[in-house]
């Protein structure tokens, strides 16, 4: 492995980079402050820009890390930044990491997420070097097991209460895809 850290990254339709403080306001806008985004996720929504500029200052101070991938998606077309995608977990040891990722629901169904996630997972095989990459989600939250499945991932099965979200206890669905998967 050949850990790379957060680099930009570019698909027909997205650029992925890093984050900034001046990214604060659309990222509470689009996507931080609604609930309905967070419904799912394992971080609280956002109460004012002041917390999500917090956030921010937290992931910028880890970029100079080369085992650190934290990415917001921006549309091209656009200009928008509408989510983010991060490495939450790696593991040297036996070449993976698990990706979590958030997109605002304004471009929720029009296939952004999945083509964040097909350039994630080509980056992290290709350049860094892994053999798996796994995700997961709330088994309530079907259309995020969807974008795993259009990435090649397999399903592993289903964790009961193996997490604890926004909804409090849930069944995790459980998702993978490994290198010799893509020939």
């Amino acid at each position: 492995m050949e850990h790379k850290g957060t680099v930009t990254l570019e698909t027909p339709r997205l650029i992925l980079r890093r984050l900034t403080l001046a990214d604060a306001e659309p990222m509470y806008r689009n996507w931080a402050s609604d609930p309905g985004v967070t419904k799912f996720l394992t971080w609280p929504t956002h109460s004012s820009v002041e917390v999500t500029k917090q956030i921010l200052a937290l992931w910028a101070s880890h970029y100079e890390e080369l085992n650190y991938y934290q990415w917001g998606i921006v549309v091209k077309d656009e200009n928008a930044l509408i989510g983010t995608i991060t490495a939450v977990k790696t593991d040297d040891e036996i070449k993976a990491a698990e990706i979590g990722y958030c997109v605002g629901r304004n471009w929720w169904h029009k296939g952004y997420t999945s083509e964040a996630l097909g350039a994630v997972i080509d980056f992290l095989f290709d350049e860094v070097g892994l053999n798996r990459i796994a995700a997961r989600h709330d088994v309530n939250n079907p259309n995020s097991g969807g974008v795993m499945k259009k990435c090649g991932m397999q399903f592993e099965g289903i964790m009961r209460e193996g997490a604890k979200n926004n909804g409090g206890l849930c069944d995790i669905a459980n998702y993978a895809i490994l290198k010799k998967d893509r020939a």
